[in-house]
């Protein structure tokens, strides 16, 4: 199953968001996760604030916004993978070298009575190759 075959559906959950530098802290919200043709729109909160996103899909890759993560659109290449959708990207990051951006979007079939679950996760990649987390959504369908 591709992320195509999903078109049209909406999900719900939670998001976790680690902005802790060891990545064992999570501010957590409730999240939704919409996937429509070519896109996959979600929502999100930090600390009361509502935040929104999109990944549209397309050629070699896709664009990705965040009114929290990315306040200029990021351009991704794809990458080859498992996930329905996997992409990753670049940002300059100071006065260094960039560090990199990778979005997974994994369909989680149903398990020992767990729903099937969406599963979009975001990391940074430091410019030495070790990947952190930023932020997890798990939803069901709504």
């Amino acid at each position: 199953m591709g992320w195509q075959d999903l078109a049209g559906t909406a999900w719900a959950g939670t998001s976790e968001l680690w902005l802790d530098p060891l990545g064992n802290v999570a501010e957590t919200s409730p999240c939704t996760v919409e996937i429509a043709s070519g896109a996959v729109r979600y929502t999100w909160a930090f600390r009361g604030a509502p935040h929104q996103g999109t990944i549209t899909l397309g050629g070699e890759g896709g664009v990705f916004t965040d009114s929290f993560h990315s306040p200029a659109p990021m351009a991704c290449r794809a990458v080859p993978s498992w996930a329905l959708v996997d992409l990753a990207g670049t940002y300059a990051a100071g006065d260094g070298p960039p560090w990199g951006w990778r979005l997974t979007l994994c369909l989680r079939p149903p398990y020992e009575g767990a729903p099937e679950t969406l599963v979009l996760q975001m990391t940074n990649v430091a410019p030495w190759g070790e990947e952190m987390r930023a932020v997890r959504m798990v939803a069901t369908r709504t």
